[in-house]
Order: structure tokens, then sequence, then C-alpha cells
């Protein structure tokens, strides 16, 4: 593993202060808020927000914040933070692991390092990565597969339901037989597999930029290539996602338009 510059360390820090906050109260039943467009926030949510803010201004005064629950401060700065606390709020109130903590840092537009910490989920699991440094889960460095039939990838579809209201469900439904699996994995943890080698192709649909920042930067330095479903690059408006291990991206394209 290489060295961890400045950033990367404090980040990783953030996080690990988060997860303290998030194991405190998983599982404890804390009591529930709906947020104006329908989704729950907890008093986790906002503690986590807030230690992560905390422990990344004491180290980058200068820095600005693009937040999940305490919103933006100081946003044309050079450098951006990109913080959900706990993506997958759905899962954590449910009591199961599927949720995950995710910072990304964004350079003058340009997103350039991400942590995505999964506490919960199994003895605990953390991808993180700067670009031009390599891709890294739980300290050991990751590549995507280099699976280049579709009769042999993996596929992992996240949001269904919207999927299922879209143009695309009938694209969707003439790929699905022409590959080996289809999995519905979702938030963190597809990335994470297509990271590493685990699943080859992931769709998914109803993101914002906070779900998917961190792990885009993953998963480019593992190797991997991610847009929208349209092609468009990744940036603060997307709202859907196409990422393969690379190899499989003309493929998929040619069925799903």
């Amino acid at each position: 593993m290489t060295a961890e510059s400045p950033h990367l360390s404090v980040a990783i820090a953030a996080s690990r202060a988060a997860e303290k906050v998030i194991r405190h109260y998983y599982q404890s039943g804390l009591a529930v808020q709906t947020k104006s467009d329908q989704s729950p926030v907890t008093q986790a949510d906002i503690e986590s927000e807030q230690v992560i803010r905390d422990t990344l201004a004491k180290a980058f005064p200068t820095h600005g914040f693009f937040g999940e629950e305490l919103g933006r401060s100081s946003s044309d700065a050079e450098y951006v933070w990109l913080i959900d606390p706990i993506d997958g709020t759905k899962s954590f109130v449910r009591g199961y692991p599927m949720f995950s903590t995710q910072i990304a840092l964004m350079h003058q537009g340009e997103l350039v390092l991400g942590v995505s910490n999964a506490p919960c989920y199994g003895n605990g699991e953390m991808a993180w990565a700067e670009k031009g440094r390599g891709a890294f889960l739980n300290g050991e460095k990751i590549h995507v597969s280099n699976i280049a039939e579709l009769p042999k990838a993996t596929l992992s579809l996240g949001n269904i339901a919207s999927l299922a209201k879209s143009e695309r469900w009938a694209s969707l439904g003439r790929l699905i037989p022409q590959v080996h699996r289809i999995r519905g994995y979702g938030d963190f943890l597809h990335y994470h597999l297509l990271a590493s080698g685990r699943v080859d192709v992931v769709l998914e649909s109803d993101v914002n930029i906070l779900d998917i920042a961190a792990l885009t930067v993953i998963l480019r330095e593992a190797g991997g290539e991610i847009t929208d479903l349209e092609g468009r690059a990744i940036g603060l408006e997307t709202t859907s996602v196409f990422a393969s291990n690379g190899r499989l991206k003309e493929l998929v394209r040619a069925q799903i338009g």
C-alpha cells in the first residue's frame, strides 16, 4: 500500500470518527424523521456528519463542504468535501448492515479522493482511493475484473423500482438473459464488488452525487469506468449510473442504448 497523503489520512480518520457514532446508534431503536423528499434521517446521520466536518475542518480550515444533512458551506473553495454520513439510512433504520459513510474530495471541480466505509458490514469494510495512486479495500490493492463477455458477466442493479418506470426497462429485459448472473446488491456494496473484480457491471437510477462521489474515484482507480446512464460524465447533477470493468462497456451500451 502506498503512503497516505494528508488529505487521505484525515478523510480516513473522519470516517473512523463517524463510525464510532454510527456503531453507538446502530440497532438502538432511535427516532426517525422524514425529510421533505420523504427520505429518513436520524440523529446518527446528523451527528456523524458533524464529526466528519469537525475533523476535516480542523485539518483544512479553508476547505468547503457539501453534506447530505448539513448542507453547503464555502462551496466555491478550491477544495470541497462531499459527505454522505450514512448512505443507506433506510437500511440503517431497519437494522441491516447495507449502509456506509461516503467522503469525497473535489479539487477545482474534479473528484480526486474517495473513502467508503461500511462499519457494520461483516467485520467492517473500507475502500479508499486517490487520483493516480490506486484503489484499496481493507488495505489491499484492488482492480476490476477481466471479464469481457456478457455470458460470463455479473450485473448488479440499483433502485430497480425507478428503473422499472423508465424507458430502459424493456432494453434491460433484453440484456438480463444474456449475462451470467443478475443481482441487486445496491448502495456501496455493488461498487465495492465491482472495484474488486467480483461484479462486472452496475446499472443504477435515482442517485445523487453524494451517494457516488467517493465510489467514482475508487472505481476509476481500480481500472473501471463510470458515467451516467446516458454516457455523460459524473458531476454534481448526476442522477444515474452506468459503471463497468470497462471491457463490457460497449457490449452493455449496445443493449441498453
